[in-house]
Parts: structure tokens; sequence; C-alpha cells
């Protein structure tokens, strides 16, 4: 190549270079500790969340006594406690997602996880205090704080119970442990509720149209007119019961709704039992005898397939 030629093709090369606009440097990984926390990265699955692990009682009650220990549901944990002359109930759960007008921006001041941040709620903002610990995906994990003095002059306590409450659970999770249910081979938290509901059966009563919606939780399902859930509760003495679909059941009304309900005892703990609750709501004019008598059919088709 000519020697003019060839000082003009480094020369324009040099120039491209120098005029070039750079490229934007590519940033570094961050840490698995610096990442935005989704739920099901901070919680694990959530059918299997132990929801009292989030809850360190001593920092939740602070001087408070407590009245027994945590209850622990699949899809919450409730911790009982009396400070001076009042009785505060925390209940930690359940997970739910989706849009709410009652959810505000709330200044939380303790520390949390990236990507955590906390709301509250306007609901029933005089009697409970809510936070919503929400993660980056939007899902949200609720705190409720209710007590039996329920004067608009105690709000202050009861917020500041939640927002310990609030404190542990986000401890917990930036510490990575969120703990596990240990459940038995036969108990009810390892039943998919939906796949109980999704039967040919129970056409008439939900709606022969209608599929199962799982709750996040994974304990809860709602197909149509019929819902179902799976929880733990106090083992009370029940008042009259009726044999449907094998199991010794209770019915009762609730305004529109029909509710059957069952329970199975947990094994080493007699103080709690499992409960399958199910409920039909009647149509507008519907007699509650015809409500309660498809409550009934979807118990017979459901309880039997229950461990």
């Amino acid at each position: 190549m000519p020697p003019k030629r060839l000082s003009a093709v480094l020369c324009g090369l040099f120039l491209a270079a120098a005029c070039a606009t750079p490229e934007p440097a590519v940033p570094s990984p961050t840490t698995a500790g610096d990442e935005a926390l989704t739920a099901s990265e901070a919680l694990g699955e959530y059918s299997s969340l132990d929801y009292c692990s989030l809850v360190d009682q001593r920092k939740v009650i602070g001087g408070g006594n407590a009245v027994k220990p945590p209850l622990s549901s699949f899809e919450f944990c409730r911790l009982e406690f009396v400070e001076g002359a009042n009785r505060y109930t925390v209940t930690t759960g359940p997970i739910t997602s989706g849009q709410d007008p009652n959810n505000q921006p709330y200044e939380y001041a303790g520390p949390l996880p990236e990507g955590l941040s906390v709301q509250q709620s306007t609901f029933n903002e005089d009697t409970v205090c809510t936070r919503l610990l929400t993660f980056a995906d939007g899902i949200r994990l609720s705190v409720a704080v209710t007590s039996d003095d329920k004067a608009p002059a105690d709000q202050a306590d009861r917020c500041r119970t939640a927002d310990a409450t609030v404190g542990s659970a986000a401890g917990v999770i930036a510490a990575r442990t969120v703990g596990r249910l240990n459940l038995d081979q036969r108990s009810w938290g390892r039943v998919a509720p939906c796949a109980l509901l999704d039967q040919h059966e129970l056409d008439a009563a939900a709606g022969a149209e209608t599929k199962p919606a799982p709750a996040l939780s994974g304990h809860s399902c709602i197909r149509g007119k019929v819902s179902f859930s799976l929880s733990v509760g106090a083992d009370t003495t029940p008042g009259a019961t009726e044999a449907l679909g094998g199991r010794q059941a209770q019915v009762a009304t609730s305004g529109a709704f029909c509710q059957v309900t069952t329970h199975r005892p947990i094994p080493g703990t007699p103080d709690r039992v499992e409960q399958a609750a199910l409920s039909v709501v009647g149509v507008d004019g519907a007699a509650e005898d015809v409500t309660c008598g498809a409550a009934r059919e979807v118990a017979a088709a459901v309880f039997p397939k229950l461990p």
C-alpha cells in the first residue's frame, strides 16, 4: 500500500477510536446479601413456612408476659400476651398480594434487608395496628395487633408491638433462619385444598364453569361459591355434630354463608387440632336450608379425601 494511503488509513482509525462514544462499564454482580429479596427467596416454599419462626417472642412482647405458647397455624402465627392491664394478640401472616386501597406508605425506623419496605393499613386503624412487610415482588407479610382494650388511646402501644414484630421478622429474614413446619405424615398441612375442590361432583354447588383458585399460602382455595381452608386452632369442646363424609362435622350459618367444619387431633399436641372448613355462599333469595344442603354435599365429597 502506498505510504500516503497507509497513513490516511491509520489516521482514520485513530480518529474513530478517539471520537467513539465509550461503552458503559458493565456493573459487577451484587452479592446475594445485596439483592432485592422477593418473597420466595426470603421465605422459601410458602406451604411449609413456619410463621412462628419469624416471631422472636422476647422482642415482640417486651416487658409483657405470654399467655400461652404461640399458635402455629399453616397461614399465620398468633401470639397472646398481657402487659399491664391489657391483653394483646399479635397475628403474623398470612402473605397476600394485589392492590388494596387501605395500604399506605409508612416510615419504618428499623433496618430492613435490601428490597423490603413497610406499609401500614388504614383499615380499622383506631383499634387494630396493621403493618405490611412488603417484598421486592409486591408480596406482603401482614402483622396485625389487637388488644382487649380497644380504646383509640392505646393504638400507640399496639403499633409499638407491631413495629417490634416487623423488626423480628426482618431480622430472621436477613439472617436466613426462616423455619419450616414440622408436619406428621397425615397432617392436613400437606394437603393441596384446590385438588379437593377440582371434582365434577362439586359442579352444582360451585358452578359448572368455575375453576379452583389457590391462595398464595397454599392452604386455602376458592371455587365459585365454595371456599375451603385448612388451619390449626385451639381444641375446644364442639357443639352439635353430624356425620358427613365419614367424619363428625359442625354445620353453622353466618349471613349468606353456610359453613361445615371438621377436626383432626394433632399427635403429641393435646390442646391443638387441625381444622378443615368449607363454606358455600347462597345466591340472592336462596333459603338457608338450600345453601346448607349444598354445603353438606360438598363436605360429603371432600372430607373422605382428607388423610
